[in-house]
């Protein structure tokens, strides 16, 4: 965690979108070859990275912290480039993008039912089932041009992950103390269902990449207390233990 608060995190977002335009696209020309159910499950997640963000956005400036603002725009800009690069994807493998996906409506519609700190909850079940998907995807076919795609999608969202968690972090402080870990308690269960449903949906996929439904849920679900734990974290300074909560 930087120690200057999130204009740490605007420099992280700024340095790579600077590492990007150097390094520059893909070779969309060496085409994809894909199982047909593989490419299902790209053009899902294709719909699911698309959106302008603008309600996450307008959340965060109202938050009232410019830097933190800053870095969620730099965000959004990161997950629409991914949903930019599985368009091109799909493209090279001749494969059309979908117009939506009703999983991408019910998540968009839960995200903006209250503040802040409901739409991180909401997105942050995407990011953590999504950094097991694209895992899978990397690792899971021999089709370079995919790999290469998956892998960097995948290492962005390493570090989305931590930047929701911080802001998750202070805004959780802010609830009492006994309200905390039944948050996140409800949190892991709404992960439970969301990756479930996911298995499902993906399965035929899933196995055509060697991850079963089983152990892709067991597998969001182990990475969900890393999360739930950078959460809960105490606060420097904060006392713990002694009378108990």
């Amino acid at each position: 965690m930087d120690g200057d608060g999130y204009a740490g995190w605007t420099r992280r977002f700024e340095e790579e979108r600077e590492r990007r335009r150097a390094q520059g696209d893909p070779d969309w020309a060496r085409g994809a070859v894909l199982h047909r159910a593989v490419w299902a499950g790209v053009q899902r997640f294709q719909v699911g990275e698309d959106g302008d963000g603008a309600n996450l956005v307008a959340k965060a400036e109202e938050a009232g912290d410019a830097d933190y603002a800053r870095a969620v725009r730099l965000f959004v800009a990161e997950e629409q480039n991914h949903a930019r690069l599985l368009a091109l994807l799909l493209a090279a493998g001749g494969r059309p993008t979908l117009s939506g996906h009703w999983s991408d409506t019910v998540f968009v519609r839960l995200r903006r039912l209250l503040g802040l700190r409901t739409e991180l909850l909401v997105l942050m079940i995407a990011e953590v089932v999504a950094l097991r998907y694209y895992r899978a995807l990397r690792d899971g076919t021999d089709d370079a041009l995919t790999s290469e795609v998956a892998g960097r999608i995948l290492a962005d969202e390493r570090r989305h992950v931590p930047f929701h968690c911080e802001r998750l972090h202070d805004s959780l402080a802010e609830l009492p103390a006994v309200t905390r870990r039944p948050v996140m308690a409800l949190w892991r269960l709404l992960l439970l269902a969301a990756t479930l449903v996911v298995a499902a949906d993906h399965g035929a996929g899933l196995r055509r990449l060697g991850v079963g439904r089983r152990r892709f849920t067991a597998d969001v679900m182990a990475s969900s207390a890393e999360v739930t734990g950078a959460v809960l974290a105490p606060r420097p300074g904060a006392r713990t233990g002694g009378g108990g909560e």
